[in-house]
């Protein structure tokens, strides 16, 4: 009987676990953006300027980008600069896979610019501003990869062309959960649009 009782103890500690790291995600700050328009299948955003922390790599895959990548940037926010300043997580992490080449982008906070924020101690870390843009975004659930992120671009690409939106060329994945956060997962693929409201 109280074999029976270990795995329903270790399944609540689970999910009270796996709570707290959704309603920990919805309490995040997020990159500031406009709803322009809602359409079936996808939205119009426009993004203002923000300021990024971002890594460039010689990764060509989602998996090689992301570990690389997150790993030097969660050292300089949590601590990994000459002022020793711990900055908080923001989302989305903002990642551009190419044939070429890659990077990978934390989100500053708002009440921070490329001029007040702590200066990184690791050199391949760059801070710089976004240019502001309007963007077709297509949103899927679950664990991220090559895969759906191939997919869902192709779909969100096919889908402007049915309304003759046209792309500015290349696109973005938006990761907004931990890793450990295993239900309730956010991504995104962006593609910059030509727009005018």
């Amino acid at each position: 009987m109280k074999a029976l009782y270990i795995p329903l103890i270790l399944a609540g500690i689970y999910i009270v676990f796996q709570s707290f790291k959704t309603i920990g995600s919805l309490k995040t700050e997020k990159q500031a953006y406009r709803l322009v328009k809602k359409e079936a299948g996808f939205e119009i955003r426009y993004y203002p300027a923000a300021t990024l922390a971002t890594v460039y790599s010689k990764g060509t895959n989602y998996k090689s980008v992301a570990s690389s990548g997150f790993n030097k940037l969660a050292k300089y926010i949590f601590g990994g600069n000459q002022q020793k300043e711990s900055i908080s997580m923001t989302a989305p992490v903002r990642m551009s896979i190419t044939e070429k080449g890659s990077s990978m982008s934390f989100v500053m906070p708002k009440k921070y610019n490329d001029k007040s924020l702590p200066t990184p101690n690791d050199p391949q870390i760059e801070i710089k501003q976004s240019t502001p843009e309007y963007v077709a975004v297509i949103s899927f659930g679950g664990y991220a990869s090559d895969e759906k992120i191939k997919e869902h671009y192709e779909q969100l690409s096919a889908l402007l062309k049915e309304r003759k939106i046209k792309e500015k060329g290349g696109y973005n994945f938006l990761g907004y959960n931990a890793p450990f956060q295993f239900i309730g997962r956010t991504n995104e693929v962006i593609i910059p649009i030509e727009w005018k409201e």
